[in-house]
């Protein structure tokens, strides 16, 4: 039995969260299926969530799942995913029949509300079925597994890492760490970075919401530089899901201060404060292999892990799929020359559209 869900009740969240805990990784199983990420979605970037469950009968245990949330704007159209922001969901299915299941219900919900593609950013559980007949696997997770202490983590970085992170305590660089009271000056240097990059920023709700939603389990890490936000980052620790994991969503520090090496000095206190908060992992995000972010995540130690995104595509071309395709270049450039507080103003309008 297939159940689709707009609203998802406490029992429900409970239930998926269960359900995933105990479902390998290889079965399609993440932290990111957890269903209050579709309600930060639906908050912060107005999603409307569908939540696709797998039953063995009306009543019966759950037996796979598959988050989504409609994408739509006018500028880009409109879409269905798994999941906008995070790099990974898709199907997870403790068996090849649930999941097969669930996608075809998947392509029927793509075709009922008209969208150009449905997009299941899968990982380690991929699907065939002839309504996939399209995949990007450009990028890579870049994931380091954790020691059992700071000191071990300290032992096995190379005598580079180990130079620029000491080049950050002499600059006389503190961390913070908390919650929403540190949302403004994260944000910022968020902004600053997203305008730097040629990108819209997502809207401060968003992390507000994740904040709010995940309690106890996300934090923010805002680096000080002579009194001034230097660098920040949003992580979040779901010890309990996927084997142990932290993962960092959002990231940034600021060029100006780079000889600070505040990004450095900050990525080491995320490593510690994960074997602290009892993850064996941390998740630094994807990124294209050999890139400036690869290198960036490898000189940590950590390792490429296969990202496989999988598509049912309905309407238009499959170049629709790639994000670099040039007509959006002369707009980056642009975008990088706007003042920052027009960025903040027309960011997260344009941001909450794109897939």
């Amino acid at each position: 039995m297939i159940q689709v869900l707009d609203q998802i009740d406490p029992r429900v969240q409970e239930e998926v969260r269960e359900f995933i805990a105990h479902l390998p990784a290889d079965r399609g199983a993440c932290a990111e299926h957890d269903p209050r990420w579709l309600i930060v979605l639906r908050q912060s970037l107005r999603h409307q969530p569908l939540l696709v469950v797998a039953r063995g009968s009306s009543s019966g245990p759950v037996r796979g799942c598959l988050p989504l949330a409609l994408v739509q704007s006018r500028l880009f159209g409109r879409f269905l995913v798994s999941l906008p922001y995070l790099n990974r969901a898709g199907v997870a299915a403790e068996d090849d029949a649930a999941a097969q299941a669930i996608l075809e219900r998947a392509v029927e919900l793509a075709h009922q509300h008209r969208v150009r593609y449905l997009e299941l950013r899968h990982h380690e559980y991929l699907l065939t079925h002839p309504a996939l007949a399209h995949q990007r696997a450009d990028k890579v997770r870049m994931v380091l597994e954790l020691p059992s202490d700071a000191e071990t983590l300290w032992r096995g970085f190379d005598a580079k890492v180990r130079n620029q992170v000491r080049k950050g305590e002499k600059a006389g660089l503190t961390i913070r760490w908390g919650g929403v009271e540190l949302l403004d000056a994260f944000y910022h240097v968020l902004a600053v970075n997203m305008r730097d990059l040629g990108t819209p920023v997502y809207p401060r709700r968003l992390f507000a919401s994740i904040l709010t939603l995940f309690t106890g389990q996300a934090e923010l890490a805002v680096v000080e530089y002579q009194g001034q936000p230097a660098a920040g980052a949003l992580l979040v620790h779901q010890p309990e899901l996927a084997g142990g994991l932290t993962q960092v969503p959002s990231a940034s520090s600021l060029r100006r201060l780079n000889a600070t090496n505040a990004n450095m000095w900050m990525y080491h206190q995320l490593l510690v404060r994960a074997i602290e908060r009892g993850s064996r992992a941390f998740d630094f995000g994807r990124s294209s292999q050999d890139s400036g972010t690869y290198r960036f995540k490898k000189q940590w130690g950590a390792q490429p892990r296969p990202t496989v995104w999988q598509y049912h595509l309905r309407c238009g071309e499959a170049a629709i799929l790639r994000p670099d395709q040039p007509r959006y270049q002369r707009k980056i450039q642009t975008w990088k020359r706007l003042p920052v507080w027009l960025t903040r103003l027309a960011g997260p309008a344009i941001v909450r559209g794109i897939p």
